[in-house]
C-alpha cells in the first residue's frame, strides 16, 4: 500500500486581503471620529501603510482593518504590523502579508511533528510548505489534529489529503 500524505501551507487569498482592506478603507473614511484627522490605509507595493495625525488614531485604524480581516476570514496571524512610527506631522504603521511558512517556523512544526506525533509520519520540507507522510491515514488525522492545537505563530492550512 502507498503511503498517505498532505501538505501544510501558511497562504492568505490576496484578493479576501484587498476587500478586507477596501472596507477598512471606506469604514475610516466614514466615521466619525476620523473626520479631519487624515486617516487613511491603502496598499503600499506589497505592504499595507495606515496614516494618521496621532499615534492613537494609527492604533484605531489598525484596528479596524484587523477587525475586516477577521470578518473575511483571514487570519491575523497571516498580518504582521510594526509600531506606529512618526513620519514628520503624521505618523504610520507598515504592515505586511506573510505568506509561506519560513524555514524556521517549518522545522519547529517539523521537531512537533517529530517529538509528539505518531511515530509512523514523517515530515519533509519542501521550499515555502511541508509534505507530511505516513502509512496510516489515522496517524495523519492526529498529526493535524496535534498541529492545530499547537501554539504556533503561523496561520497554517492542510491541503492535498490523500
Amino acid at each position: 500500500m502507498a503511503d498517505s500524505s498532505f501538505d501544510i501551507v501558511s497562504k492568505v487569498d490576496h484578493q479576501e486581503a484587498d476587500n478586507a482592506l477596501q472596507q477598512a478603507r471606506k469604514e475610516v473614511e466614514q466615521r466619525y471620529d476620523f473626520k479631519g484627522t487624515g486617516a487613511s490605509v491603502e496598499w503600499s507595493g506589497e505592504a499595507i501603510l495606515i496614516k494618521a495625525s496621532s499615534e492613537e488614531r494609527a492604533k484605531a485604524v489598525l484596528d479596524v482593518l484587523q477587525s475586516k480581516f477577521v470578518k473575511r476570514g483571514i487570519s491575523l496571524k497571516s498580518l504582521e504590523s510594526g509600531d506606529p512610527v512618526a513620519s514628520g506631522k503624521e505618523y504610520r504603521i507598515t504592515s505586511t502579508i506573510k505568506d509561506g511558512i519560513s524555514q524556521e517556523n517549518a522545522k519547529k512544526i517539523g521537531k512537533i511533528i517529530r517529538d509528539e506525533g505518531p511515530k509512523s509520519v514523517k515530515s519533509q520540507i519542501q521550499g515555502d510548505e511541508l509534505r507530511v507522510q505516513s502509512k496510516s491515514r489515522d496517524d495523519l488525522q492526529s498529526t493535524i489534529a496535534l498541529l492545530k492545537n499547537a501554539d504556533l505563530d503561523v496561520d497554517l492550512q492542510f491541503i492535498n489529503f490523500r
